[in-house]
């Protein structure tokens, strides 16, 4: 579904090349400054690359329309700022802007991330993890067939982690393609794949039994 190709960013990512298939889930893996981050974001079309191809269904991701990969990939980054203070339902609506604004799937959104009854607060007055809820259900509701997930979970307490690793199994068993970057390696064994990346490469790729030694 998604594949890349010598993928170089400075020191950041080094040659990096992976398969992202359909209905399949990820984690990556790796120690701060290992390039978890800046391969997501250049995955998702946001960084100017000093080497290497990013290819959807075999076209060139920088030839596809903005609002088609709009359609296409979600991302959710590892600091969502929340300068303003839009009701909660406004947020997660904005994932459907590709989309014309057309409102659909966003209360399923906030129903599966648990923020439902949050809907008419403000954003600005929720506790940080709220937030982090709030914008996965922004990203879920895009309906992207490809999600891009950093470090989901961070501020989450432990029973609404447990919910999006679970959540991320049920959208690759309906045929998504996931790739979520993790710091907890008990996590990491949920997912069938893993990848690890040190020092801006990919060291290791596949089942978490055979890469987490």
């Amino acid at each position: 579904m998604l594949r890349a190709e010598g993928l170089c960013l400075g020191a950041r990512l080094a040659d990096v090349a992976l398969d992202l298939r359909a209905g399949e889930a990820v984690a990556v893996l790796g120690p701060n400054g290992a390039g978890k981050s800046t391969l997501l974001s250049a995955l998702a079309g946001l960084r100017e690359l000093d080497a290497g191809r990013i290819q959807w269904k075999g076209q060139e991701l920088s030839h596809i329309p903005f609002l088609e990969r709009g359609r296409t990939l979600a991302w959710l980054g590892q600091e969502s700022p929340a300068d303003f203070a839009f009701p909660v339902r406004e947020v997660v609506a904005q994932g459907r802007h590709a989309w014309g604004d057309d409102g659909r799937g966003v209360e399923a959104a906030m129903a599966a991330l648990d923020i439902t009854h949050l809907a008419a607060r403000p954003i600005t007055e929720l506790s940080g993890g709220e937030r982090r809820r709030v914008f996965l259900a922004r990203a879920l509701a895009t309906g992207a067939p490809v999600q891009l997930w950093d470090e989901p979970a961070s501020a989450l307490d432990v029973r609404h982690a447990l919910e999006v690793y679970r959540l991320a199994a049920s959208l690759a068993s309906e045929g998504h393609a996931l790739m979520v970057s993790l710091h907890d390696l008990r996590a990491a064994y949920r997912f069938p794949r893993v990848l690890v990346m040190d020092r801006g490469r990919l060291v290791g790729d596949g089942p978490p039994h055979a890469v987490l030694t």
